[in-house]
């Protein structure tokens, strides 16, 4: 759809806006209204802002529009309040073309949960997050329900956090193949094998030196998470060379939780389970996807559902008391029934932790076919109101969640726990409640300031031959970033 602004310059939000209600047609700026077309307006009088959208979509027009009291606000403030009417105003005019409104109504962003605890903190209840959400934004009710109970632990989670406290990310960018679905920045070890062990001898030299800064800094580890790719597609030797250089080069005396992605369970063993418990980590994830042997096939993957189940075993009897498993609803060849089917084996296995995400759809594929991808959402629907219900009646409860652009039907990705397991470094990163300091290529490090609430980014280099030869770059960054001073490169 082709849009025009007028009194304003916030193309971001129209943009985001048109793509989360259209998103198989591309917005385009243009200055002359014909055909389907969205005419944004922004004018101010009084102390009021008005925001006016009229639309013109298959052959009808429609318009309205939004006010906000912009008394007394300063920039940053006045800015949000105009962003915000400006996208209502979008929805509300063009919504009523769509077959259905879209489950989480007006919101756009990836951390909905975030926008509720600010609510929260302002000292708004549960239930009238609950209805704002619902009256204002449109949320539908199980997403707003989802979003209330997921505040409610991030300010929990918020509460236990002490000054200097901080998390700690660490990358392995390799899989032993590359997923039909993925999007991550990862290698297959077919590939690039040889990259391995000078990779190892980077990320080992990086967290040395990490160590010193946040030594230096005063600052704590309180969560620990190696994640990927797959970090287990290192071999046993090199976990326990990294764990162990973790251990020496970073005060850990704080910690409360340590993560190891095993992830694929064609890269598990005995061996590398027992070098990660007695590297210390605490809680492993072991993400089957599927346990539907032929949907394994189609997405890639190069193990069994009968592999899940040994390596959740060997996990066990490893030492582990907190596991988590991934799943994704929407890929392709599942049905509602055989995603079902999935939960069910899962829930049985009783692990700690649960996660639901939902497939992405990738742009391209969106713009090919819209009515496969119609489908497709309403697949996805279908199986995350089943998962809920399962997980639910099960005992687990939603902890954390977040959404992704073009994911099938828009929907979210959500972490379910039984209680007492919710796992601290994803509250902690994906509700941006401290600082995550990331190890590795493509990790981003994100400094939170807890007292504006600015965040502050740094990318190390995406691809691991670039990140071979960046060691001092990303110290030169680290130390900014760990003083306060703030990198903000990518």
């Amino acid at each position: 759809m082709n849009y025009i602004l007028q009194g304003h310059d916030y193309r971001h939000a129209v943009e985001e806006m048109l793509l989360h209600l259209l998103p198989a047609e591309i917005p385009s700026c243009t200055v002359q209204p014909s055909g389907d077309v969205c005419v944004s307006s922004l004018t101010a009088e009084n102390g009021v802002a008005r925001a006016v959208a009229r639309v013109t979509y298959a052959g009808a027009s429609r318009e309205c529009a939004r006010e906000a009291d912009i008394t007394g606000c300063d920039v940053l403030a006045r800015r949000r309040l105009e962003n915000e009417i400006v996208k209502l105003s979008i929805y509300d005019a063009l919504v009523p073309f769509l077959p259905a409104p879209p489950v989480w109504g007006s919101l756009t962003g990836v951390r909905p949960a975030k926008l509720a605890r600010g609510m929260m903190e302002r000292g708004m209840t549960n239930a009238e997050v609950a209805a704002r959400l619902r009256g204002h934004f449109y949320v539908s009710k199980a997403q707003a329900a989802l979003t209330v109970r997921a505040a409610a632990v991030a300010l929990d989670c918020k509460a236990q956090l002490q000054p200097g406290d901080i998390s700690m990310y660490v990358g392995i960018p390799f899989c032993p193949s590359r997923c039909a679905y993925c999007s991550f920045v990862s290698s297959s070890i077919e590939k690039s094998a040889a990259l391995i062990p000078p990779y190892l001898d980077a990320l080992c030299a990086e967290a040395e030196m990490t160590g010193r800064l946040l030594r230096e800094s005063g600052q704590r580890v309180v969560t620990l998470y190696i994640g990927g790719g797959t970090p287990t597609t290192l071999s046993a030797g090199q976990l326990a060379r990294l764990m162990g250089t973790l251990a020496d080069a970073v005060d850990l005396s704080a910690l409360r939780e340590y993560t190891v992605e095993a992830g694929r369970p064609d890269t598990i063993t005995r061996e590398k389970l027992a070098a990660i418990a007695a590297g210390g980590a605490t809680r492993v994830s072991i993400n089957p996807q599927t346990m539907n042997d032929a949907v394994l096939r189609r997405i890639g993957r190069q193990h069994s559902a009968a592999q899940v189940l040994e390596s959740f075993a060997l996990a066990r009897e490893a030492g582990f008391e907190c596991i988590n498993m991934d799943t994704i609803a929407g890929l392709d060849g599942d049905t509602p029934e055989s995603f079902a089917q999935t939960m069910e084996t899962l829930i049985n296995l009783d692990p700690e932790n649960i996660t639901v995400h939902t497939l992405a759809i990738k742009r391209a594929a969106d713009l090919s076919d819209k009515a496969e991808n119609a489908a497709k959402r309403g697949m996805a629907a279908a199986m995350l109101e089943d998962a809920g219900r399962q997980l639910t009646a099960a005992g687990y409860a939603p902890y954390y969640l977040y959404r992704q652009k073009f994911t099938a039907g828009g929907f979210e990705n959500v972490g379910w726990c039984k209680p007492g397991t919710e796992s601290l470094y994803n509250v902690y990163m994906m509700e941006e409640l401290q600082t995550i300091v990331s190890l590795g290529a493509g990790a981003v490090s994100k400094r939170c300031d807890p007292a504006t609430g600015k965040i502050t980014r740094f990318a190390n280099p995406k691809y691991p031959t670039e990140y071979l030869g960046a060691g001092e770059r990303i110290r030169a960054a680290r130390m900014k970033l760990l003083a306060g001073g703030g990198a903000n490169e990518g």
